[in-house]
């Protein structure tokens, strides 16, 4: 047993004799430990990135340190490259070419007249189809409230443009009247037996008081889809053949949304300024003229114009 403390002994001294004549610095246990390991971490590292590189290193001196019992803080090395932020671009610079080019027709902070508003429409237009001109009125209701839940129907001069598909839930006496004015639709027991197989091929549903409550185990499927006929909108009536042809000729139906807006197209950009303007100034003279009693001042708020996809154009309310 003192043999071998001897020549432990005497191994440290040769290693200090060493030291001494090489002129190096004495290297203790812990020291060796932590060169072993940032050794490893480095080789673990491999040839992966100068970034894991780095972090290895800093792992191998935080061990370092630990083992010296150096509590000092240290300066943290980021090794993560800093992004630079980008800017935040405006709304109108995140849109497609073709908006901001029609943009430019727009003067900022301009309200313009409803001729002007319809005539412009017709040149902001941005899709390469026949878009379509839609008014935005912001009213002055509730529509929490029973009476102010502003809802109707107008029949606009020149129509909307659109192809729509008139369904007429009649009597089978009635059914060729109904075909004549212009429906696609016409029947009892077959348009039923449609509905049973959710075949909904129409856009307009027109009924007979008479045959209201056979609709009645379908109200969940026309209900959500706005089809199921309301005498309000004079989808429920006896005059079959009037109603077919107001439906085709550009009746349409009107309702306040829960933020006291009415979204409304006038018709399509081919139409040209002076049609749309006629049917713009039709749908909202039938708006002042449905203007509930119980509303204090003026009916309405705000107006805008725009096109499918295309920039908003402000209206003057006073040209209404």
């Amino acid at each position: 047993m003192a043999d071998k403390k001897a020549n432990k002994s005497k191994e440290v001294e040769e290693a200090k004799v060493e030291a001494v004549i090489t002129d190096q610095p004495e290297v203790t246990e812990t020291e060796q430990v932590a060169e072993v390991k940032a050794e490893k971490a480095t080789k673990k590292a491999g040839k992966r990135s100068e970034k894991a590189v780095k972090e290895a290193e800093a792992k191998a001196a935080k061990e370092e340190r630990k083992a010296k019992g150096d509590t000092t803080p240290q300066e943290e090395v980021d090794v993560k490259p800093k992004q630079k932020q980008k800017a935040t671009r405006s709304r109108l610079e995140r849109r497609g070419k073709n908006y901001r080019k029609v943009a430019e027709l727009i003067e900022k902070g301009k309200v313009y007249t409803l001729k002007e508003a319809m005539d412009l429409a017709t040149k902001t237009s941005v899709g390469k189809f026949d878009g379509t001109v839609e008014l935005h009125i912001n009213l002055n209701v509730d529509p929490k409230l029973a009476d102010q839940n502003l809802r109707g129907t107008v029949s606009l001069p020149n129509g909307t443009g659109k192809t729509v598909r008139v369904a007429a839930f009649v009597a089978s006496d009635q059914v060729e009247a109904a075909k004549k004015a212009g429906a696609d639709v016409a029947g009892e027991d077959d348009f039923l037996a449609q509905l049973d197989k959710e075949q909904i091929n129409f856009d307009v549903l027109i009924s007979t008081p008479q045959l209201m409550p056979k609709l009645g185990k379908y109200a969940r499927l026309l209900g959500p889809r706005g089809l199921m006929p309301n005498p309000k909108s004079g989808t429920v009536t006896t005059n079959v053949g009037q109603a077919v042809k107001e439906a085709k000729g550009g009746k349409v139906e009107y309702r306040v949304d829960k933020q006291s807006i009415i979204h409304q197209g006038v018709g399509k950009v081919s139409f040209g300024a002076d049609k749309l303007y006629e049917n713009a100034k039709s749908f909202l003279d039938n708006l002042q003229a449905n203007k509930p009693a119980s509303v204090k001042g003026p009916l309405i708020q705000g107006v805008a114009a725009s096109t499918t996809m295309g920039p908003g154009i402000r209206v003057e309310v006073s040209s209404i």
